[in-house]
């Protein structure tokens, strides 16, 4: 059965996102890195290519230079079980110099774009009542980080 593994392009952070990454995510660790070698267009010894597993999710991670930059057209959600998952998540993406967006939706220091979302969204924003589906959804728009007792009691 085939592999699919979201590949970075990091301008020459992928060493730092990677510790950063491997430090927020209690189930990751590392897959190995490999360096840029002599005659290479980085420094000798930079990393070229650093793999993790962070909660059973393979991504590559590369130094490529600053011809692809990375978008919020591609992000990774984190399916939170309470609203301390949610805090832990969001106040370790955004530290140094990470921006939160909206809706639950931040970008690390690198670049990188997530979701921090409550496990159980679908349903809290699909509920059989059109009324209050209407209304979790407005509050939810207007929030920036999500608060679930904000959004159950909409």
């Amino acid at each position: 059965m085939p592999t699919v593994t979201p590949f970075l392009w990091f301008e020459n952070q992928a060493e730092e996102a990677m510790n950063l990454y491997l430090s927020v995510f209690k189930n990751a660790r590392s897959l190995g890195v490999d360096r840029w070698g002599p005659g290479a267009p980085f420094p000798e010894g930079s990393v070229l290519m650093a793999r993790v597993e962070i909660e059973g999710q393979k991504i590559q991670l590369f130094n490529g230079g600053p011809e692809q930059k990375l978008t919020p057209a591609f992000s990774f959600t984190v399916a939170c079980k309470d609203q301390a998952e949610i805090d832990y998540y969001w106040d370790k993406l955004t530290a140094e110099g990470g921006t939160e967006v909206a809706c639950g939706w931040l970008t690390d220091r690198f670049g990188l774009s997530w979701q921090i979302v409550p496990e159980n969204i679908g349903e809290l924003l699909s509920p059989p009542d059109p009324a209050r589906a209407e209304r979790r959804m407005k509050a939810m728009m207007g929030m920036v980080k999500l608060d679930i007792a904000a959004l159950e009691a909409a």
